[in-house]
């Protein structure tokens, strides 16, 4: 299927060409306006989105929305964490005003959470959440990954290095969007061998 990515984002646009494989995914029209996130959930930001550049493409849309949840802060910044640091905030500054308000030394669980949401042309939904639970370092490490990529330890492994210091491979075996991803397709083929109504 072709697919429309509701998102300007061009690493979510990388990473979910081959999360999303043998889907074919585009990037999304300049002219098409996306809302606003202001839902309370990553489900319903990511739903608005899709929602959005299928009404105005009239193609298979697929949206994300993801963040990340610090046990230290409630839960924040999880849906603001793309705005974390201000509207037009870059990651580095996201990045630097978490690392700031989680205590070093304290509790520094996290988890990264993704929600992966299609909305086809004849209205059909189909969404799906991936999750994966780490620790907060204080001392940001590696090249790869963007966002707060650089101070995430995936709880998954045992080797101590974050999301920005694995492979690309390694990262999507194990990430919040690589389990969304795979969740997400194996809901689209049930759906799509279901019976007709």
């Amino acid at each position: 299927m072709r697919l429309v990515l509701a998102s300007r984002n061009a690493h979510k646009l990388r990473e979910l060409r081959v999360l999303m494989a043998p889907h074919e995914l585009f990037a999304l029209p300049d002219d098409v306006i996306l809302p606003p996130e202001t839902g309370t959930t990553f489900t319903e930001n990511a739903l608005g989105k899709a929602r959005a550049a299928m009404a105005a493409t009239r193609e298979p849309a697929l949206a994300d929305d993801s963040g990340i949840e610090a046990a230290a802060l409630g839960g924040a910044p999880g849906v603001g964490s793309a705005r974390y640091a201000g509207e037009s905030a870059a990651d580095e500054e996201n990045l630097a005003k978490l690392l700031r308000e989680v205590a070093r030394g304290g509790d520094v669980r996290v988890a990264y959470v993704a929600a992966l949401v299609v909305v086809r042309a004849d209205g059909t939904e189909v969404a799906a959440e991936g999750r994966c639970e780490g620790s907060l370092t204080h001392e940001p490490r590696g090249e790869g990954g963007f966002g707060y990529d650089p101070a995430f330890v995936p709880a998954d492994r045992d080797d101590g290095r974050t999301m920005a210091e694995l492979s690309v491979e390694e990262k999507d075996a194990i990430s919040h969007r690589g389990r969304a991803a795979r969740a997400l397709l194996a809901r689209l083929e049930a759906f799509d061998e279901a019976p007709p109504r």
